[in-house]
Formats: C-alpha cells, structure tokens, sequence
C-alpha cells in the first residue's frame, strides 16, 4: 500500500515537471529581422551584453531605461523599440528573465541601478513586463514608469504613462481602468489607433490578440516618440523644481 502512494507521488510530481517544463519551453521567440539587427546596427547606439541582459548605449550619458519584456517573450525582441530610444539619448537596459517570465525577476532593476550611475532612472515594461516594472517601481524612488499595454496592481507614486494599441486583444480592459486606482498622480495614457499587443515587440502574433491595422514599424516609432516626449517633460519638470527649491 505504501509502495502505491509512493509511486503515486512520484507520478504526480513528474507530471508536474513535464508540464511545468512544456510551459517555460513554449515561448514567443523573437523574429529573425532582430537576430540581424543585433549583428548589424547602427554606428551611433552600442549593444552590449551584461549580467543582467543587454545594454543599448546610446548618445546620451544622463538619463537611463530598465525595461522589463512581456511574459513568456524572448527579451531580445524589444532591442528595436529600445534601439529608437537610445537614438533618442535615453539609453537602455534590457533585461533578460528567468524562464521569460517577469514574476520571477521583478526586482532585477535593483542591480542595474547599483552598477551605474545616471542622474535619471526610468523604469517600464510591456505586459506582464510592466505589471512587474510598477511593483518595483512602487517600493523605489524613480524619475518615472512607462507601461506598454500594462497596468499595475499595487500602489506608484511616481509619474506614469500607459501606452495601447486600439486593437489590443490581450490587454484586460477593466483591469486597465481599475488599475488608475493605484497611482497616487493621474497617468498620462496614449492610445495608437491601429496599434495591438504583440506590436510592441518583433515575435511575431500573439494568441488573442487583435490584428493591428499599422506596421509594426509605424507603431514602435509612435511608441518611441511617446516615450521620449515624457521622460523628457519629467526631466524638465524635475530640474524646474529643483531651481524652485534653490531659489
């Protein structure tokens, strides 16, 4: 009798690992045009590797982005969209996570920011990506949070700006307007007409979601621009209130 429980354990637990296994295994890999664009890029943004992920450097030397990829999206699929940034002079950390999934490295930033130094610290994420970017930004002191086709689920103090395709067929409608609940400052929010999920990133489509009536290129470039347009306004409006302070 004991015998059978014990065989009946062991077959529970290898069911649970296989599963658990098939799950991480079965992941949205990044297309092939970013495998290119890693070996190829362009003279003015450097792509390093790090410990924690991948390092765009940019021209610019004071204002920094960790950015946290979709769940279960191999995190090099966002070197195109963050490309665009550090063209901008935002320069970016991408981070790679455990078993592509931001649950398991929501506190990654942390490292990040203990090994460099900038004088403004964003932080954002697509997706599950962004829900994990607002918790920590949530218990740390940062310039700003940039959620693409996210929301959070805890409290952020920090400014915040929520960024959506119209043809979002992932992104939970209700839990995005229940999510403003949590921000102590209202979020500035930005819709891309045509615009879906998967865009955001180069991995191809994604179950569920809608079909996007713009290129993929058309919604990254909105999508950069909207970026960059409010970590530059909070730059501006920190160093106004700094001045403020010393007057």
């Amino acid at each position: 009798m004991k015998k059978r429980i014990l065989l009946f354990i062991l077959a529970g637990i290898m069911v649970v690992l296989i599963g658990g296994a098939a799950y991480v295994l079965n992941y949205y890999h990044a297309s092939d045009d970013v495998r290119a664009f890693l070996t190829d890029t362009e003279d003015d943004v450097g792509i390093l590797e790090t410990g924690e992920g991948l390092f765009l450097d940019g021209p610019g030397t004071e204002t920094a982005l960790i950015f946290y990829p979709g769940g279960k999206v191999e995190y090099t699929a966002y070197v195109p969209l963050l490309s665009r940034l550090a063209e901008g002079g935002i320069d970016c950390f991408l981070i790679k996570m455990p078993a592509n999934l931001a649950v398991f490295g929501a506190n990654k930033a942390s490292a990040v920011m203990a090994q460099h130094e900038y004088d403004h610290w964003y932080i954002g994420g697509h997706s599950l990506g962004g829900a994990m970017a607002a918790s920590f930004a949530g218990k740390n002191d940062l310039d700003g949070l940039i959620l693409l086709a996210s929301y959070p689920t805890e409290a952020v103090d920090e400014r915040a700006i929520e960024i959506y395709g119209s043809e979002d067929g992932v992104l939970n409608a209700d839990k995005l307007q229940a999510g403003d609940g949590f921000f102590s400052k209202e979020p500035e929010k930005v819709v891309i007409r045509g615009g879906n999920h998967a865009q955001f990133g180069n991995y191809g489509e994604q179950k569920g979601d809608g079909t996007a009536q713009i290129s993929r290129e058309r919604q990254q470039a909105e999508a950069a621009e909207a970026m960059l347009a409010f970590m530059n306004k909070q730059i501006l409006r920190s160093q106004g209130e700094l001045v403020g302070k010393r007057q």
